[in-house]
């Protein structure tokens, strides 16, 4: 569960406990992000970098091991048919608070903000 919290133009996500606790083994195979928005400065943001904040993420030491992951953002079209995903990858950390920078083939729609994307566990740089 999340809640959002505004400040002025900016928006920070906080994530809150679970209300239970998940096994080891549930099937998973990605973790869980959220579509903060896009690069910016003050007047002009970049609309190709996407700000990722992944769940249990929290130091730049930690996003070490998710740069070069895929990312999926999926999402129900309008039209009702199938899910569609939108595919890209973590290119860098930003900032010491482990909020990542994400680059996909088609830029994310200002709709996402906010939104659940999948960062999955491949390719492995181990």
């Amino acid at each position: 569960r999340k809640y959002c919290v505004t400040r002025s133009h900016k928006v920070y996500f906080c994530f809150l406990a679970p209300t239970h606790t998940r096994m080891a083994n549930e099937g998973r195979l990605y973790s869980r992000a959220v579509f903060m928005g896009y690069q910016r400065a003050m007047r002009r943001q970049r609309v190709n970098t996407s700000l990722l904040k992944i769940e249990g993420c929290n130091s730049k030491d930690a996003t070490e091991f998710y740069l070069g992951k895929r990312v999926a953002y999926v999402y129900k079209p309008s039209s009702g048919s199938k899910p569609r995903v939108m595919w890209g990858k973590v290119v860098r950390s930003h900032g010491n608070t482990g909020t990542v920078r994400a680059q996909f083939a088609h830029n994310l729609p200002p709709k996402a903000f906010g939104q659940r994307v999948r960062v999955m566990l491949y390719p492995s740089r181990v």
